[in-house]
């Protein structure tokens, strides 16, 4: 028999599972407190024993999303049997792939800071200032999540690139990363204009980047 521990993570899991394929199926707008309960299958009131309301349910979403995220490019980064320039591949296909797999996410976890949670943006430059908020603000966390995704990119880029030029090259890799998954999403790169793949664009960089690396 589950303790209580046991069973309260066990909801709580249950809402986040929820609140994510509500969030796949239509965008933040989809995701209320109401809907989320019908399809975890609980009462109307468990949401508010694990969070203070939608909008903190969202910031938990994209908490875990981009702790995903930074454990794929942590996996990729240790792993000694990939050169410096297939870690760089594999850290912007799994960015790319959230954009492509899951766009309402991807546009919540990178959309510019406004008024409500669920219109977040890390925005990545402001990640470091914000690194020492409050141990217990729900908002803190999906910073320090997103920062923990940083670091490790960056750390990728710094193998290739060097130290004084990781920031800039991570910047521009970063930016490139987002104009391709918007690209794909919206299937510009099928028009006989351009005829290219998301794949062919990110072996692109790489290589750009890996000749950059190598005559600094």
């Amino acid at each position: 028999m589950a303790t209580r521990a046991e069973s309260a993570a066990l909801t709580r899991r249950a809402l986040l599972d929820a609140a994510a394929d509500l969030l796949d199926l239509g965008g933040p707008e989809a995701v209320t407190l109401r809907e989320v309960s019908a399809r975890a299958g609980v009462t109307r009131g468990a949401p508010y024993r694990h969070f203070t309301g939608k909008d903190s349910l969202l910031t938990a979403l994209a908490t875990e999303s981009w702790e995903r995220i930074a454990d794929q490019v942590h996996t990729l980064r240790t792993d000694p049997a990939l050169s410096g320039s297939d870690k760089l591949r594999g850290a912007l296909r799994a960015l790319i792939g959230v954009g492509r797999d899951q766009p309402h996410l991807y546009q919540m976890l990178f959309r510019r800071h406004g008024h409500r949670p669920e219109e977040l943006g890390e925005g990545l430059d402001r990640v470091r200032r914000r690194l020492c908020a409050p141990a217990d603000d729900p908002a803190a966390d999906r910073i320090r999540a997103a920062g923990r995704f940083q670091e490790e990119f960056l750390i990728i880029v710094t193998d290739l690139v060097g130290e004084r030029n990781a920031r800039h090259y991570g910047a521009l890799l970063l930016a490139s990363a987002h104009g391709i998954a918007d690209m794909e999403l919206t299937g510009h790169f099928s028009t006989d204009s351009l005829r290219t793949t998301s794949d062919e664009l990110v072996d692109t960089l790489v290589r750009m980047v890996t000749d950059a690396g190598e005559t600094t």
